[in-house]
């Protein structure tokens, strides 16, 4: 893969679920805490070290952010980084949140 392909979070859910799929939520702290997809990891400019080192460079990879574009450009650079299965999630949380897929809170 020399891009990476947009996927609706419905199919995002589904390769969590079946594929094992690494869900990088790429959203403010203060927000990633409030509520976020389930199981997702907060990728930042800190935490990326400790992404690397859980994520195999063949594992499908899904980044979300709030609405679907700012993901676009972190997806493109794990490719270019030597990803070879990433994944940008269409309408980001906003989407996720209106597909009613499971979420997680500080609540």
């Amino acid at each position: 893969m020399e891009q990476f392909v947009e996927i609706t979070p419905q199919e995002a859910w589904r390769m969590v679920c079946d594929e094992e799929a690494v869900l990088l939520d790429i959203r403010d702290l203060q927000r990633f805490t409030y509520s976020r997809p389930k199981g997702a990891f907060h990728l930042t400019n800190q935490s990326y070290g400790q992404f690397q080192d859980m994520c195999d460079f063949d594992e499908p990879v899904i980044v979300s952010c709030y609405h679907g574009i700012s993901s676009r450009n972190i997806a493109q650079f794990l490719v270019e980084q030597g990803y070879e299965r990433v994944y940008s999630v269409k309408g980001g949380f906003d989407g996720w949140v209106r597909a009613e897929l499971p979420i997680e809170t500080a609540y």
